[in-house]
């Protein structure tokens, strides 16, 4: 027989005064109540209750056992509730894969918000551009551009990211600003090589319903999303960028956008996990988190779009 349950029946016998009430109030019969104290009392080799036709009333042992069960069912109480709280607050370590220039230009400069919010949560973060097994790795989580196709996880959509193009306030002055695409043959355009190909990435471009893929004769070209984004901040020339990387720099005044009607939908973004972890609370957190940060980055690269549309 369960004892917490058992020692739940005396306890409500003995503050109800009745077996009859107890029982009604814990949905089980009044046999079972009495059933359940008789045996306790067997066990236990004392009467806890002094019973009359009339009247159930706690023994000097009763009394005695009542006052150590509260305790110990209070114990009980509170054992609980610090394991669910210890199961909602987010606490361990968490093990994180993200793109290189995100985490380095927008991840980095946020972790201090988060920490100061979750400090009994530590972090471990991994930034590369390859295609990682979570699994295999043994990553909690990650941020994952383009469609998820590994069965094992579970992916939670964050946003559309969008392809802009950009250059340096400086290179505008001195060479001007292309207004189409196809103006970009006059201008020096700085490339990215797509690690799947070693190629120039395509550049994308919309106008309506229609995306267009252009190859861009470039002058320079580099195998790193970041050095990309130093190479047009220092004057470099034109290139495109997420709009995410290029946010921080825009709002900065280190870039401006150009061929801002021609701006179109990327790769989605979402965070992927295990099935494994899909009640974990640090990783629901991290994962409200890096929503948020990417709604922040993608309000100012609308603002300034805004404010560039209205010049023109």
């Amino acid at each position: 027989m369960d004892r917490f349950a058992v020692m739940a029946t005396f306890i409500r016998v003995a503050e109800r005064g009745s077996f009859t009430h107890a029982a009604d109030d814990l949905g089980i019969s009044r046999a079972q109540a009495s059933q359940q104290v008789a045996a306790l009392e067997k066990r236990l080799g004392v009467r806890l209750f002094d019973r009359t036709t009339r009247r159930v009333a706690l023994s000097n042992h009763g009394a005695e056992y009542l006052e150590r069960a509260r305790r110990i069912m209070a114990d009980v109480a509170q054992a609980d509730e610090a394991m669910s709280r210890t199961r909602e607050r987010p606490h361990g370590r968490l093990r994180v894969d993200v793109p290189v220039a995100f985490g380095r230009n927008l991840l980095v400069p946020a972790l201090p918000q988060f920490r100061k919010r979750y400090p009994e949560l530590k972090l471990e973060l991994r930034f590369n551009d390859r295609l990682v097994d979570l699994l295999a790795e043994k990553v909690d989580i990650a941020l994952r551009f383009g469609p998820v196709r590994d069965g094992r996880l579970i992916a939670r959509r964050l946003f559309a990211s969008r392809w802009i193009t950009c250059a340096a306030p400086s290179y505008v002055a001195a060479h001007g600003a292309p207004l189409q695409p196809q103006g970009l043959a006059g201008h020096q355009c700085i490339g990215y090589l797509a690690p799947e190909s070693g190629r120039v990435r395509e550049w994308q471009f919309g106008k309506g319903k229609a995306h267009l893929r252009q190859r861009v004769e470039c002058v320079l070209a580099f195998d790193s999303a970041e050095a990309v984004l130093a190479s047009g901040i220092a004057g470099g020339g034109v290139f495109q960028a997420s709009h995410l990387l290029a946010s921080g720099p825009m709002a900065a005044g280190l870039l401006q956008q150009l061929l801002v009607d021609y701006a179109v939908d990327g790769p989605v973004g979402s965070i992927v996990y295990p099935g494994s972890a899909r009640h974990s609370a640090a990783v629901r957190v991290f994962g409200d988190f890096l929503a948020g940060l990417m709604r922040e980055h993608a309000d100012k690269v609308e603002t300034v779009a805004g404010r560039a549309r209205s010049a023109a």
